[in-house]
């Protein structure tokens, strides 16, 4: 199927030029929440290609590029190597980002492994909690990403390709599958500040719609504060006055509409009404009071504390409500310096979180068709930098999956005894992103939108595979 970013302009003229209109029809979905949900419900592939194993994806985005050699990747050869010359054999010639024509130096893992699970599967001591649901976890560790710095790595792994302008994968699911909730967007970020690293910037074109209608965007919940600027009504506007300027609004953009046939347009009149729903639905999500004393131990986090734990709380909210994509950006993982330190202070800020994510939506019978994927945006290199750090690399770098069919308690693919490159089962972002698809019942080489003369896809044009090895 090749669907357009338009396709459903036609009904929306038609609706302009009946005697209710747009206008009407906006005024009835604010009384009417249902007949909002319905219209936000639909994707343009009205059906799956596929069954579906997932119904919706939590993404945990690791910011600033993780060391594999310090969480999940063990490597005793390259302890062995430690403070030794790296081969030549394995860097001549390769791409280096600040270590380029500089002595190489092994650097071994700066934190002991220790074995978990079923398979007794290796992974860094620090993680324990992660290591108590392992069976639950599959660790790729042959993952490869074609981008070597920050900015262009989070471009690739969100959309398939280093340049801006190309739509985010919550964009392109919400688009094809819509989404269940009723007043959420059904595309959401969350984003939290750690220590021990280099607070690298996430912009907000990570989640765009790209050349898709600008409605699939992900729109970003702050995690401390008002969640959303400007939610709540001035002083002496109340509820049903502001529901009568959005009417109003919403009338006028429908006359627009109706002359110019503009994507945008309907899409404002969407966004208006999302809006106006939102200044009642996100505060009772951000409310987390009413939930069991057990859950919050469980996650280990405060109400409000705007911490990577407390966004998984909300991830598990926003699930329940029906939002289709929702994306957690944790900082502070760029450990050019300072790694063994700043590994610890990770550790404590995701391993019993990410537990307790997995363990929550089990227990609510919500995991198996959750997808959940941990990942960066590159690996390190295996060789020192600064003395105590380590490079960009994206020769290799390790990503877990969790739900939504995913085979738990097993490793995909591996790396040379170094650590330097994928050598068995190389895998790419694109076989990612089109496992993803898969689970989520979209073939990846079926949905496609023509964009400058070209079928333009998530999964890229290089032939990638779907990992059927991880799948139940």
């Amino acid at each position: 199927m090749k669907p357009t970013p338009y396709s459903g302009l036609s009904r929306r003229a038609f609706l302009g030029q009946t005697a209710q209109g747009l206008g009407s029809l906006a005024l009835t979905s604010l009384l009417r929440p249902s007949i909002a949900h319905a219209e936000a419900s639909r994707g343009v592939l009205g059906a799956p290609h596929l069954p579906q194993k997932a119904t919706r994806v939590i993404w945990l985005t690791m910011a600033g590029g993780p060391s594999q050699f310090e969480t999940f990747d063990p490597k005793p050869k390259l302890a062995e190597m430690h403070g030794k010359p790296m081969p030549e054999s394995l860097t001549k010639g390769q791409q280096l980002a600040q270590l380029q024509g500089q002595k190489l130096i092994c650097y071994g893992p700066q934190h002991p492994f220790a074995k978990f699970g079923r398979n007794q599967t290796e992974i860094c001591a620090l993680f324990p909690h992660i290591g108590s649901v392992l069976d639950d976890v599959c660790l790729i560790r042959s993952m490869t990403t074609d981008a070597i710095n920050h900015d262009p790595a989070h471009m690739f792994m969100n959309t398939g390709a280093q340049i801006p302008g190309r739509p985010s994968m919550g964009a392109w699911v919400t688009y094809g599958l819509g989404s269940d909730a009723k007043d959420l967007p059904g595309f959401v970020v969350l984003t939290s500040l750690g220590r021990g690293g280099q607070n690298q910037p996430i912009a907000a074109r990570q989640w765009s719609s790209g050349f898709l209608p600008s409605r699939y965007q992900g729109v970003q919940l702050r995690a401390k504060g008002d969640p959303v600027l400007y939610l709540n009504n001035p002083g002496g506007i109340s509820r049903e006055s502001q529901g009568l300027d959005v009417h109003a609004i919403n009338a006028l953009n429908q006359q627009r509409q109706a002359l110019v046939n503009d994507p945008e347009i309907a899409t404002r009149i969407t966004q208006y009404e999302m809006a106006f729903q939102m200044q009642a639905s996100v505060p009772e999500l951000m409310d987390v009071r009413g939930e069991d004393p057990r859950t919050l131990e469980l996650y280990g986090c405060k109400p409000g504390d705007g911490s990577f734990a407390a966004n998984c709380l909300l991830a598990r909210r926003l699930a329940e409500r029906g939002v289709r994509f929702i994306q957690l950006y944790h900082k502070d993982w760029d450990h050019h310096g300072g790694v063994k330190e700043g590994i610890e202070f990770k550790a404590q800020e995701i391993d019993r979180a990410c537990m307790a994510l997995i363990t929550d939506l089990k227990q609510r019978g919500m995991f198996e068709n959750t997808l959940i994927v941990w990942a960066g945006e590159f690996g390190r290199t295996p060789m020192s930098q600064s003395g105590t750090g380590r490079d960009h690399h994206n020769r290799s770098m390790t990503v877990w999956l969790a739900g939504g069919g995913i085979r738990g308690g097993m490793v995909y693919g591996s790396t040379d005894e170094l650590g330097y490159s994928a050598v068995e089962d190389v895998t790419n972002v694109h076989d990612l992103h089109a496992t993803m698809l898969n689970q989520l019942g979209i073939r990846h080489d079926a949905f496609t939108v023509k964009f400058q003369g070209l079928d333009a896809r998530l999964s890229g044009v290089e032939n990638p595979k779907v990992l059927t090895k991880i799948l139940t």
